[in-house]
């Protein structure tokens, strides 16, 4: 699926792309470095994915990095929509929930927005969901489903355990301490890591699954789903991540959030003054 990796970064790229290159792959790999090669990298792309900044230490929040990474997000989505605006574009720049509206801000002023090829990836939050469910409950990991639906961030995380396939039934107690467990388990990484990072294997794992559905989509294949933070119109809210159908040109279907039960119903309540202002702090930031 993939004939060209084009590989950017400020340093260390070429290096990157060297090893990356000696895999049993039809891919030719090409690293590319500093602003001046940023433009010559995406040009021709079809999919490109942003996972730019710097990572979470002990103590920070995702909104922490704001400052650092938001103008990353803001000028790499600069660079994309003027080289290659038809692109799908998934961003993994933390904080999702702000960096997404920044990309979308910038691709509208250019005249070049397209809602169906912009992708906030929040797949490790379905990744996380569905192995510590299986893990819960024994159900097999590759059978196990459990949409998540928000943003990419605490409060605003909200896996729809009702939901979750093979079906499944957790008691009031359960359903509290496996909501916060999963809202909460980058910050478990990071503790874990003391220091040394953030969540980057499973983060790469994730990024990849949401890539290869995307990429698989875009050349026919049907029934593909997964959750992205998207611009939509599910809730009130201008971003919202939902389970989505994709197809060869991005977003074909929103899936909605289907049922809540009264315990994700108060949950989505929650959640909505924090994600409703990251939004507004993203907009905010790309129209300086």
């Amino acid at each position: 699926m993939i004939s060209e990796l084009a590989l950017y970064d400020v340093a260390n790229t070429v290096g990157v792309a060297a090893d990356l290159s000696h895999i049993e792959s039809a891919a030719q790999v090409k690293g590319y470095v500093g602003d001046s090669q940023l433009e010559e990298c995406l040009a021709g792309s079809t999919l490109v994915i942003m996972p730019a900044g710097v990572p979470r230490k002990p103590g920070m929040t995702r909104d922490d990095l704001f400052n650092i990474n938001a103008g990353i997000a803001k000028s790499l989505s600069e660079a994309a929509s003027k080289v290659c605006p038809e692109a799908m574009l998934c961003i993994i720049s933390n904080p999702v929930n702000s960096t997404v509206p920044i990309a979308a801000e910038v691709y509208k002023k250019n005249g070049v927005f397209n809602p169906s090829k912009l992708f906030g990836v929040t797949t490790l939050d379905v990744v996380r969901a569905n192995t510590f469910i299986s893990e819960l409950k024994g159900t097999p990991i590759n059978q196990t489903q459990c949409p998540v639906i928000g943003g990419h961030a605490g409060v605003t995380i909200l896996p729809l355990l009702s939901q979750v396939e093979p079906s499944s039934v957790f008691g009031d107690e359960e359903k509290a301490a496996l909501t916060t467990r999963i809202q909460n388990a980058g910050t478990e990484v990071v503790e874990a890591k003391a220091g040394g990072g953030s969540a980057t294997l499973s983060m790469a794992y994730a990024g990849a699954r949401f890539a290869f559905a995307l990429l698989q989509a875009m050349n026919g294949a049907k029934n593909v789903v997964e959750c992205s933070y998207i611009e939509s119109d599910v809730t009130e809210l201008q971003f919202f991540s939902t389970p989505l159908l994709l197809g060869p040109n991005g977003v074909e279907e929103n899936l909605g959030m289907g049922t809540l039960i009264d315990f994700e119903q108060e949950a989505l309540a929650k959640m909505i003054p924090e994600l409703k202002g990251s939004i507004e702090k993203g907009i905010s930031f790309a129209n300086k």
